[in-house]
């Protein structure tokens, strides 16, 4: 039995809702687990793509801080896309959807550009599950939205 637009509406924003809730619990844990092992092979992956030696103690320390300003900046943005979320759910208007496409849009090929010059294909794939999760209930709430403002007196 297919879903009233209105069910499908909310369980659209609580999967926006806890997409948003996951990039801040992962943003913590880059910023915070660099140094406990967690990480270790994500990192020695990154290490990989640039080291064909044996990587230099003070190159992992250096990694370990970026990808802990970079857990920093996702705890950001995850801010702002729960914002964003809030905004789009409770005024029922096409912007805050549309504002979260374009993020998406203008983060996913840079990312995938920069990622593969460094022949990090990971994160290719994880680029693309972000964007195959999220840009299709975005253009399914922005669609919703959009009709709901239009056919308001």
């Amino acid at each position: 039995m297919p879903l009233s637009p209105s069910t499908l509406r909310r369980v659209l924003v609580t999967w926006l809702y806890a997409v948003g809730f996951t990039h801040f619990l992962g943003g913590v844990l880059l910023s915070w687990a660099g140094h406990s092992g967690l990480l270790d092979h994500y990192l020695s992956s990154v290490e990989h793509a640039f080291w064909t030696t044996d990587v230099p103690a003070a190159a992992r320390a250096q990694q370990v801080w970026w990808v802990a300003l970079f857990g920093a900046t996702l705890q950001a943005y995850a801010f702002c896309m729960l914002a964003l979320v809030h905004l789009g759910s409770t005024l029922k208007r096409p912007m805050a959807w549309g504002w979260l496409m374009a993020g998406l849009l203008l983060w996913a090929p840079q990312d995938i550009v920069i990622s593969l010059s460094a022949g990090m294909w990971s994160h290719l794939l994880v680029d693309l599950l972000a964007l195959l999760v999220l840009l299709p209930p975005l253009f399914w709430l922005y669609r919703h939205d959009r009709q709901h403002l239009i056919n308001q007196p």
